[in-house]
């Protein structure tokens, strides 16, 4: 009895404390004041700090900035990430697999601070001996959010591929089918939810990075996170809460898009399972 109350109170308690200041964040959104903490009855509810936030060229830059290395981020890391996890998951023991799997997992648990600055002492370094990179600035940010997106990216997919039925590749192979046609037509279909959800948490680790980017960004190359720590640091500004009002709209839109996406290919990779059972049968 006595559990069967305190779950369903821990959980609502548990999503009150994550949701409730979420809540209050987007209803203080369309309040009319200049105070964030103080609702002006008479004159709210109202867009203005919306139109407001679209009229900030220096948001909307930031924005736009923080778009184009995530996306480019979030591709390269992709790949690398899961080239290194079938490395990881297929190729069994093989001289260098423990250094290789250190490096992959080393900047899960090495603190931002650490990365930011060894990142910019090898871009520093870089550019003294070889002349590349030119300063600082989106080039450097993709690169050191590269670097631990990555890391993410090959634990999803080694995941995926350790749970993964070798017995689909083998017989394509006995069918004649050649390594890299395997790949792309057997592997890659059935990893492709792991892909897509290493390339969504790489983008959002590189949409909401701060402290990184710190590190190697450099004049006219401020991401959104770094503009918004600026405003809070001189004190929150209402347009704030309705820019985190959209982007809290737009990460739930993509996560329950991405979630459809992954449920309705899981019913069709079990559909074409089931059929080609049913065709050996």
């Amino acid at each position: 009895m006595r559990r069967r109350i305190f779950s369903p109170l821990a959980l609502i308690v548990g999503f009150a404390f994550l949701y409730i200041p979420i809540l209050s964040m987007i209803f203080f959104s369309f309040n009319n004041s200049r105070l964030v903490t103080v609702w002006d009855a008479p004159n709210s509810p109202t867009i203005k700090w919306y139109l407001e936030l679209f009229r900030n060229e220096q948001i909307l830059n930031a924005a736009w900035l923080s778009i184009k290395i995530a996306t480019m981020n979030a591709s390269g890391a992709v790949v690398l990430g899961t080239m290194a996890g079938l490395v990881l998951a297929r190729f069994g023991p093989f001289k260098g697999r423990t250094l290789l799997s250190g490096m992959t997992t080393a900047p899960l648990v090495c603190p931002e601070v650490i990365t930011g600055l060894s990142m910019l002492l090898l871009f520093v370094s870089m550019e003294l001996f070889i002349g590349w990179p030119q300063g600082r600035g989106m080039l450097t940010i993709t690169i050191a959010h590269i670097t631990f997106s990555t890391s993410y990216v090959t634990v999803i997919v080694q995941a995926q591929l350790v749970s993964f039925d070798d017995a689909l590749e083998e017989a394509a192979m006995d069918l004649g089918a050649r390594p890299a046609k395997v790949f792309f037509r057997i592997t890659l279909p059935l990893i492709l939810p792991a892909i897509a959800a290493g390339w969504l948490l790489s983008f959002t680790l590189s949409w909401d990075d701060l402290v990184i980017s710190q590190f190697v960004a450099g004049p006219g190359s401020s991401t959104l996170p770094m503009v918004v720590f600026s405003k809070v640091r001189l004190g929150v500004s209402p347009d704030v809460n309705a820019l985190a009002t959209i982007l809290v709209l737009l990460v739930a839109t993509g996560v329950v898009t991405s979630a459809i996406w992954m449920r309705n290919q899981e019913k069709r990779r079990d559909r074409e399972i089931q059929l080609a059972i049913a065709e050996n049968k």
